[in-house]
């Protein structure tokens, strides 16, 4: 279990900034994760921000929402710029579903850690056809703190880490659950590529 490393600690010459990345496939407790670090940080009466891409409406248009029905409330934005705009004098900054923002959003994991802002992310690591997910390689280079989360193989109940697509689309991004996607371990998502 990832214990913070921050809470109640301090830097003699300010606050120290950092990036925190959660990765994994589809049904893995990404967001899951997400949410309990971020409600250690609201228990500890610290100032979270959270946002999510606008674009992401499959449970909720403003609440980010786990597969378990977890909910934090959160600002949905369009660009990864807009989280600039409005993170404000907080303390923590959660961004769900980070893979949806392009690479605009290393540059502002930067920016809020540098400002001393703890910075706490979720997105998929790898897309529907195993290849790393932009602009995920560079966020968890700049990260201080990885977590890779494993859901389990809905063919043979291995652990998972590949999102695999059971509709034909091409498209890179195409949100939907359990009725397009399942959690694939290795072996299981190439038999069937």
């Amino acid at each position: 279990m990832f214990i913070e490393p921050s809470i109640g600690q301090s830097s003699l010459k300010g606050k120290n900034g950092h990036v925190e990345v959660i990765c994994g496939s589809m049904f893995s407790g990404k967001t899951e994760e997400l949410i309990r670090r971020l409600n250690r940080a609201l228990i500890a009466r610290q100032k979270v921000e959270i946002f999510k891409p606008a674009v992401d409406k499959r449970y909720h248009d403003f609440d980010v929402v786990s597969h378990n029905e977890n909910t934090i409330r959160s600002t949905p934005v369009q660009f990864a710029n807009d989280i600039l705009l409005l993170a404000g004098n907080c303390e923590v900054v959660g961004i769900d579903e980070v893979q949806f923002f392009d690479n605009q959003i290393v540059n502002v994991a930067n920016i809020l850690a540098k400002s001393g802002k703890r910075v706490i992310m979720a997105g998929l690591d790898m897309d529907f056809e195993g290849h790393p997910f932009e602009p995920m390689p560079q966020l968890l280079a700049i990260a201080e703190y990885v977590t890779k989360v494993h859901a389990i193989c809905m063919k043979c109940g291995a652990l998972a880490s590949y999102s695999y697509r059971l509709s034909e689309g091409k498209d890179k991004v195409m949100l939907g659950e359990k009725d397009i996607y399942e959690a694939r371990c290795r072996r299981c998502f190439y038999e069937d590529k």
